[in-house]
């Protein structure tokens, strides 16, 4: 390859290959056996450079241009802000307030703070890589859908699964990809050498993240620095309060009817009054006659007569 583009420019074919072969001898030039380099003033000698400029204007004026402007680009604060928002070090933390919002706003009932924050991060992380031509449509979309299918598996399937991983995995993706270049017009045409580091920041984040949030959540709900922000009250069974958990006492051991399929928690029947329930095993059909077996986390724990 050295050997014909030197050709195909009128260069000297040897002294281009003895610049990558220090096996090769040229004569009066190269016999040190090592890699063949030059000096600027040997290149011009060797006719493997044209001329040594100081400057632009001498550049254009040797090149032949004689009429011409110079346009200095300026950067715009636009521009300067981006450059600032898709730092690495400012995109792990813009990932751990996402992170964290999330979590927070899983500990509390309704549309918060936490998940207010947590959006505002996510829209100052993927804005500036999009602008910046780093993160595609695909990626942010697939960002999205990793947070549809981690809701799906915390609200609409018990326990923590498959859904919920691939959910985990589908944001981590998505937030590593965005932070990636790509080299070419294809869909998976991506920078393969930046992968490494941006994954790295992500799972960082993410485990400083979710760290970061179980301690504070904890400091906040049994300190009295910010207010009381949880029930501290004890109420007592003598002062006339009383607790659903006995209720479920009274009904282990009674029968009832599946009002709902259980696969595996659904809703029974007793008495006519209709309550939360898990199978013990296995799912039960609807309109299955069942036996109470006992009660777990204000749910009655059922088999299947």
């Amino acid at each position: 390859m050295m050997r014909a583009t030197a050709e195909a420019k009128d260069r000297n074919p040897n002294i281009a290959q003895a610049m990558v072969d220090p096996k090769l001898y040229v004569a009066g030039i190269s016999d040190s056996g090592q890699v063949l380099t030059f000096t600027v003033s040997e290149a011009i000698a060797n006719n493997f450079c044209r001329a040594e400029v100081d400057d632009m204007e001498e550049l254009l004026q040797h090149a032949g241009y004689n009429n011409y402007t110079f346009i200095e680009h300026k950067i715009s604060a636009t521009d300067k802000m981006i450059g600032w928002l898709i730092n690495p070090m400012i995109s792990g933390v813009l990932i751990m307030i996402i992170v964290g919002g999330i979590y927070f706003e899983l500990q509390s009932p309704g549309i918060g703070f936490p998940i207010a924050a947590s959006i505002f991060a996510a829209l100052l992380y993927f804005a500036p890589h999009y602008l910046d031509g780093l993160a595609n449509n695909w990626e942010i979309l697939l960002f999205v859908l990793g947070l549809v299918l981690l809701a799906v598996e915390i609200f609409a399937v018990p326990g923590f699964g498959v859904i919920g991983l691939l959910g985990i995995i589908f944001m981590i993706t998505g937030l590593t990809l965005s932070m990636v270049g790509s080299v070419g017009p294809g869909f998976f045409d991506i920078d393969t050498t930046g992968i490494v580091s941006a994954l790295l920041i992500v799972v960082i984040a993410f485990f400083l993240a979710v760290v970061s949030s179980i301690i504070l959540s904890k400091q906040l709900f049994t300190t009295h620095a910010f207010g009381h922000l949880a029930l501290d009250k004890v109420q007592k069974s003598k002062d006339g309060y009383t607790s659903a958990i006995n209720k479920y006492k009274k009904m282990v051991g009674k029968n009832g009817v599946a009002y709902t399929i259980l696969r595996p928690s659904g809703k029974i029947i007793i008495n006519d009054e209709l309550f939360d329930a898990t199978a013990r095993t296995g799912i039960i059909e609807k309109g299955s006659s069942i036996i109470v077996y006992g009660y777990q986390n204000a749910q009655l724990i059922v088999e299947k007569v």
